[in-house]
């Protein structure tokens, strides 16, 4: 199977530029078109399902506007203490949610779904990443506030923001925080026999300026 001649054309179910600068990394031409769901959880929904199913429904409605093509949605959530943060409405909330990560470790968890619109057929993948924050100040939480950029975020940071830099010693993938596991999508592309022109894991480690210590074991099946 070759790119240019059998491959179907992908589609990136998302308006977040994180993930089109994410998967351009990848090397395959694609085309944006997002997809807007409710992301209210439902009632006692957990967390990884909650963030399956929204994938998945992003997806469907990408796939429902699409011919011949390879539909890839993904829906990043944050969790502490099996409590689903979303994207703090205020900078009263922003603050708070801010304190209440600081000097802890949560989890932050991606659902990718793939669907390939001329079969019908789907794939799914979950990327988990434990993100222990630093001990940032009062100061220092109230500036990254002021800038504007914990207002579209899941859990009000951004872990590649230059300034706050909320995150240290990370150990897992940093590319799932950011809202693209990389290296599970291509693994769930590879099911898929669609070759991918780069070298992801050098690719994406090169961009995120991170020495990935997980990358083999996820392409390998075994994370």
């Amino acid at each position: 199977m070759t790119v240019e001649s059998t491959t179907p054309s992908l589609i990136l179910a998302s308006a977040s530029p994180r993930r089109r600068e994410l998967l351009a990394l990848a090397g395959l031409p694609f085309e944006v078109t997002p997809a807007a769901v409710d992301e209210t959880p439902q009632a006692a929904e957990p967390p990884e399902a909650c963030a399956r199913r929204l994938a998945r429904e992003k997806a469907q409605v990408a796939a429902g506007r699409a011919v011949m093509a390879l539909v890839v949605a993904a829906d990043t959530i944050v969790v502490d203490n099996g409590r689903i943060l979303g994207k703090p409405a205020d900078a009263a909330e922003a603050r708070a949610t801010l304190r209440a990560l600081r000097g802890k470790t949560h989890l932050v968890m991606t659902a990718i779904s793939v669907i390939d619109t001329a079969s019908g057929g789907s794939l799914a993948d979950l990327a988990c990443t434990d993100v222990p924050m630093r001990e940032y100040s009062d100061e220092e939480i109230e500036a990254y506030i002021a800038t504007g950029d914990p207002f579209d975020k899941a859990g009000g940071y951004a872990i590649q923001h230059r300034g706050f830099r909320p995150v240290e010693a990370l150990a897992g993938c940093y590319a799932n925080v950011v809202g693209l596991p990389l290296c599970h999508l291509a693994r769930t592309l590879r099911r898929l026999a669609v070759p991918l022109p780069r070298d992801v894991p050098q690719a994406c480690q090169a961009h995120l300026d991170y020495a990935c210590p997980v990358y083999r074991g996820i392409l390998e099946g075994s994370l």
